[in-house]
């Protein structure tokens, strides 16, 4: 959970003027900037959260298959089109979780510390993901 000190922190980050503002969930999910900001946000945390397991630093990179997985399996994949491909729900994925992180719905501590705790990549990214989903609110 975010706590107050946390939020007081994101408050002084003030409003990031390229982020859009978006009317729904859907447009978040299809966000194409937000995704590629996104994916390099992923990479970081999950490199960040290795690091922290390992006790070592070391980088990584998340596969898209792996964002696409977890999308399906938080609940999420109701919120898009019906042709969508692998690699369309991996940028969703990420979009909504980067989107999560930038508006102060989840912070930087809290995602690196639910993929150091998870057993498996899919896991912990299925978890951020319910998280995201459910703290969710336009701003």
């Amino acid at each position: 959970m975010v706590s107050n000190q946390e939020t007081s922190n994101l408050k002084d980050y003030g409003k990031f003027p390229f982020l859009k503002t978006h009317k729904s969930l859907a447009e978040v999910l299809t966000d194409h900037e937000l995704a590629s900001f996104g994916d390099a946000y992923i990479n970081f945390v999950y490199s960040l959260a290795l690091s922290k397991k390992r006790g070592k630093p070391c980088g990584a990179r998340v596969k898209g298959s792996v964002l696409a997985q977890a999308f399906r399996k938080a609940g999420l994949r109701e919120n898009l089109g019906s042709r969508i491909d692998s690699h369309a729900l991996a940028d969703a994925a990420e979009a909504l979780i980067v989107y999560a992180w930038l508006r102060g719905f989840i912070t930087l501590d809290e995602t690196a510390s639910t993929l150091e705790k998870a057993d498996e990549p899919l896991e912990g990214f299925t978890q951020l993901l319910k998280t995201a989903k459910s703290r969710f609110r336009l701003s």
